[in-house]
């Protein structure tokens, strides 16, 4: 690895992500671990040049309170503490990512002479470099679901490993307007990748008629979207490795020594036993931002890295309900026009998150001068930082009303538009 590297060790700390992105955004690479990493494990891993102890509420395992060990204090790496003491020494935990960076600034520079070496042309060097020792000359087959995470893995890997990697797309049929053929064009036809994609919209609609909690419909869209991800699998000879897009919040949030899951997520923890394909994990330590960093180094269009945050059943989501086809068509229809929309009015990339639901009610209107029983849309636009909450911005007027017209012009079934105005909490950001 080409980057200097500061340890982040979890004393029991909730904040060890703030610490451990305040440290990058110093251009210095980091990685969280446990309390009771040893010096041997640390002896091991390239260019550390120095340990934050990250201490708080959650320093009692097992009913006893854990510290510093004295190997890691006499590894020769200095030490710096935040709400950990240590030798009478602590630095109370700051409110801000940019107090913690000036705390830190010169223990990383001063004190543990770390260059500020971390950057996305060297990460970029290294996982090629990792990614062809890894693969050598085998194969290796990747779900390019078109989200940020697998379409950076994806140009990643051709960069690697070019034709020895064979990407698959499934299309459930509850993906956006436009989406399937961006992939295609931009993989297949741009950069030129070995790209098999399968169009399952009839298998996955069977499967969901009738099917209205939502939890059943993640969980049939889930199951069987592993069902055809395996028989293409198996129709492929001589793969040996399987590609994800697992990234650093996957694995924090799936759970540590001193912190509970928050989640979990489908891409930490392991794969079917019986694919017995062994893992590509390139963007495994890096925050979002920083994929999507990659994403622009890597060449990637702007439309396919600043992707909006997109749920694995995809629309399936935003049907209410027991999915309909004509009321999934009124989703698809309605959100391109919102997204179409706020790009005009310079929202796009401004607002985090925005989307049409379609419920599955009725209400009365008034059409071609006879009533008619239609659907509502409902638009839902949130900002937020980290998702686990998030407010409603203040939208132009005008803006809602083009887009309201559009929906109730355009959008076939549709009579009403609604705005969504509650926060997270109480609201969730999603509806089902």
């Amino acid at each position: 690895m080409r980057q200097d590297m500061l340890l982040v060790v979890d004393m029991g700390s909730t904040r060890n992500t703030d610490v451990a992105r305040a440290i990058r955004a110093l251009g210095v690479y980091s990685e969280i671990c446990n309390y009771d990493v040893t010096a041997e494990e640390i002896a091991k891993m390239p260019n550390v040049k120095g340990i934050v102890a990250n201490g708080g509420p959650n320093d009692v395992v097992d009913g006893q309170k854990i510290g510093l060990s004295d190997e890691i204090k006499n590894c020769g790496l200095p030490v710096f503490t935040f709400d950990y003491e240590d030798n009478g020494t602590v630095h109370p935990m700051p409110e801000e990512d940019e107090a913690i960076q000036e705390d830190l600034r010169s223990f990383i520079f001063d004190t543990c002479k770390a260059q500020a070496n971390w950057n996305m042309e060297n990460f970029i060097a290294d996982q090629i470099e990792l990614i062809r020792k890894q693969v050598g000359d085998k194969k290796v087959l990747l779900a390019l679901s078109g989200g940020v995470d697998s379409s950076v893995v994806a140009a990643l890997l051709l960069k690697a490993i070019g034709s020895q990697l064979t990407c698959v797309h499934v299309n459930h049929g509850l993906l956006r307007k436009g989406e399937p053929e961006q992939v295609v064009r931009v993989f297949k036809d741009e950069l030129s990748a070995n790209l098999i994609y399968v169009d399952a919209t009839e298998r996955f609609l069977s499967k969901l008629e009738g099917v209205a909690d939502p939890e059943q419909k993640r969980k049939i869209i889930g199951a069987e979207f592993i069902r055809v991800f395996e028989e293409e699998a198996r129709k492929l000879d001589g793969i040996e490795f399987l590609a994800q897009g697992t990234i650093y919040p996957d694995i924090v949030e799936s759970g540590t020594k001193t912190a509970k899951m928050v989640k979990s997520h489908h891409n930490v923890g392991g794969l079917p036993e019986d694919l017995q394909f062994e893992l590509v994990e390139p963007l495994k330590m890096l925050f979002k931002d920083e994929v999507r960093s990659c994403g622009v180094a890597l060449g990637l269009p702007a439309s396919m890295v600043y992707r909006q945050p997109f749920p694995g059943p995809g629309l399936g989501v935003r049907c209410l309900g027991a999915i309909t086809r004509d009321r999934l068509e009124a989703v698809r229809e309605s959100d391109a026009i919102l997204r179409e929309e706020f790009a005009k009015a310079g929202l796009e990339g401004k607002v985090w998150q925005y989307f049409t639901i379609v419920p599955d009610f009725k209400s009365v209107g008034v059409r071609d001068n006879a009533r008619c029983f239609d659907w509502p849309v409902i638009i839902r636009a949130v900002n937020t930082i980290d998702a686990m909450t998030a407010q409603v911005p203040q939208l132009d007027w005008a803006v809602l009303q083009t887009i309201t017209a559009r929906i109730l012009q355009e959008v076939k079934g549709v009579n009403r538009v609604c705005f969504d105005l509650s926060p997270k909490p109480p609201a969730t950001i999603e509806w089902e």
